[in-house]
């Protein structure tokens, strides 16, 4: 099954407190459920974070379904659940945004990486 030819892949990363990676673990095991609705109503699937060690880096990757980005993100930090979890995250990593505040606001909480290479296999 492919994507939908309207589907773009993102790939975010952002830095994790050592002191915060086994209570970020353990919250990521139960995702509060109006948090994954709010992903889901702005066409966010296939949404994995993985986590490496060595770097203390979070590495997010989510495939985007809709028509209009920034507009879908933006439901997305006006969801008052979402804020909330927000809240409880953003406490627990380090920006490499130079100004960022937290998600959610004006300068990106995550870094978006530019994709260097794609491989969907045969259609």
């Amino acid at each position: 099954m492919s994507a939908s030819p309207r589907s773009k892949r993102i790939c975010q990363i952002i830095k994790l407190k050592p002191s915060a990676v086994e209570e970020y673990i353990s919250i990521h095991a139960n995702v509060w459920p109006a948090v994954l609705a709010a992903l889901e109503r702005a066409h966010i699937t296939d949404y994995s974070i993985h986590y490496y060690a060595p770097l203390q880096l979070l590495i997010a990757n989510f495939k985007y379904t809709g028509d209009d980005y920034e507009s879908d993100m933006n439901k997305i930090a006006e969801d008052p659940d979402t804020q909330r979890w927000w809240k409880l995250t953003d406490g627990m990593q380090e920006s490499f945004v130079e100004g960022a505040e937290g998600s959610g606001k004006e300068i990106s909480w995550w870094t978006t990486l530019p994709e260097v290479f794609k491989f969907e296999g045969k259609a």
